[in-house]
C-alpha cells in the first residue's frame, strides 16, 4: 500500500512502521485540529511554512495507533493520509522481508 501510494502520486513516502500518519503539507491549512485531536499527541505543528505560509501538521515519527481520529478532524480533504495495520499489510510486509532476504 506504502510503495503504491509513492508510484501514484510520484511522492516518496517514508518507510515507517505501521500504523502511522502521513501529511500532505501543501494542502494543510495549518488549524491544528488534528494535533489537538489526537490521543497519542504524535502529531506537531512545522516549524516551517507551507507555499500558502501555514505551519502545516507533522507526523512526529512514533505513537500512530491508526485510530484515524486525525483524519476525521481536519477540514481539509486529502491533507491526511492514515496507514493502519492490518493482517493483509503484515503479510505483505513478511512477505517483502523474505524476497529481500533472497536477492
Amino acid at each position: 500500500m506504502v510503495q503504491e501510494t509513492a508510484e501514484k502520486t510520484g511522492k516518496q513516502t517514508p518507510q515507517h512502521e505501521l500504523p502511522y500518519v502521513e501529511f500532505f503539507p501543501s494542502e494543510c491549512k495549518g488549524c491544528q485540529l488534528c494535533a489537538d485531536a489526537c490521543p497519542k499527541k504524535c502529531i506537531a505543528m512545522s516549524e516551517s511554512l507551507n507555499e500558502r505560509s501555514y505551519h502545516p501538521a507533522m507526523y512526529v515519527g512514533e505513537g500512530c495507533t491508526g485510530c484515524g481520529i486525525c483524519f476525521y478532524a481536519c477540514p481539509e480533504p486529502g491533507a491526511i493520509k492514515v496507514y493502519k495495520k492490518t493482517k493483509a499489510t503484515d503479510e505483505k510486509r513478511s512477505e517483502d522481508k523474505k524476497a529481500g532476504a533472497g536477492e
